[in-house]
């Protein structure tokens, strides 16, 4: 038996979606405009195709997940019965309410403004989320699933899937390096520094001794490298089996230059798209290729795979958080936190920031409870 990666996968993008709706969480103050006037209010005469297909987009995942959490779900309570004998519906009312509500939040924010026709294009989003779910589970697609992971995975893999599906929605947002997730330090250090203003506490504060300087290019090579090879390593202390890892060495690597082309697009144009693709990410995702072919040719055992993936991401975030942030990637991120990608703000940026972190403690808290486990089974000596 095992758990379901559908429900730990729909609080993580609720909680996306509730960031980038709100975001920047800042002004908040009565406009003297009543929560649910938007309802009433005529719809807007300006709108954009890109408005409309990232609304809708934005809430097919939500949907989705919503959906299937509630076919595999196995209530007892005659409520969730109910909901689980109607999931489309559910999770079309659900996410419409959620939308709803944030809505009218955004009459509270002055850089945003709340819109019916935002509410009625994200419960079709949820909708048609909703009914790819249900469509997936009449063919079959979510039992196969379900064969297949109980064949390639072992019981405990929820985390872990779920960790491996955001990465590549956390190298959306731009990243100073490419594949480099978790660049915090900096941007901490000047938001403690900006608080701290006035006080006592500011002398306390640690400050760097010399410049950041930017990484040499076999160093960026290097943060590639090990960048790329944190979800192969993931992965793989999921997957017994030699087979399945083949195949996640082959996604990981279509889903990172897929991902990475797609913000560069974004980030400063279709033209630009392969940009980022340096002679340096190409080494460094070749050797990422090579390291982990071999290991998966090799058939490292899980254990060992896991701790190599903390090894890696430790170097990785070490080496990356010394690096500064460079005059186009500032340029980059104001276009993000001030242009039209506002609403993805939150879900790519929280995702970059965070993915390596938590893959540390989901990974660390798995060696300790196999441990824990490991000593209750043994016998007590007498």
């Amino acid at each position: 038996m095992h758990r379901s990666t559908a429900w730990p996968l729909t609080w993580v993008y609720a909680g996306l979606v509730v960031y980038a709706s709100l975001y920047p969480f800042e002004g908040w103050r009565d406009q003297g405009v009543a929560l649910g006037q938007f309802v009433t209010a005529p719809w807007p005469r300006y709108w954009t195709w890109f408005d409309v297909i990232s609304n809708v987009l934005g809430y097919m995942p939500l949907g989705f997940f919503l959906c299937l959490g509630l076919i595999r779900s196995q209530p007892r309570q005659p409520m969730k019965h109910l909901a689980s004998r109607h999931p489309v519906l559910t999770a079309w009312v659900l996410g419409s309410v959620l939308s709803l509500c944030l809505e009218a939040l955004q009459s509270y924010l002055p850089v945003r403004v709340p819109s019916k026709l935002d509410g009625v294009l994200n419960a079709l989003g949820a909708w048609l989320g909703a009914v790819l779910a249900l469509g997936l589970a009449r063919m079959g697609v979510l039992s196969g699933w379900s064969r297949y992971r109980t064949r390639w995975l072992v019981s405990d893999a929820s985390s872990g899937l779920v960790l491996l599906a955001l990465w590549p929605l956390a190298l959306l947002f731009p990243a100073a390096v490419p594949m480099g997730l978790g660049q915090v330090f900096e941007r901490l250090e000047n938001t403690l520094a900006e608080v701290l203003v006035g006080t006592v506490w500011l002398e306390w504060l640690p400050l760097r001794e010399t410049e950041l300087q930017p990484l040499l290019p076999a160093t960026e090579a290097l943060c590639v490298a090990l960048g790329v090879l944190a979800p192969c390593l993931l992965g793989m202390s999921l997957m017994p089996k030699r087979g399945p890892r083949w195949v996640l060495l082959g996604a990981v690597l279509v889903a990172g230059v897929g991902a990475s082309a797609l913000s560069a697009a974004l980030s400063y144009g279709p033209v630009h798209a392969w940009a980022w693709f340096t002679p340096q990410v190409g080494l460094g995702m070749c050797v990422a290729a090579l390291l982990a072919a071999l290991l998966v040719w090799r058939q490292v055992p899980m254990r060992v795979s896991a701790a190599l993936l903390c090894l890696a991401l430790g170097v990785d975030l070490s080496i990356i958080n010394q690096a500064p942030e460079g005059a186009y990637f500032a340029q980059t991120l104001q276009a993000w936190e001030q242009g039209r990608f506002i609403r993805f703000h939150g879900l790519g940026q929280w995702l970059g920031w965070v993915w390596p972190y938590a893959t540390l403690l989901v990974v660390m808290s798995r060696f300790w409870v196999d441990e824990d486990a490991r000593e209750e089974s043994r016998p007590s000596g007498g």
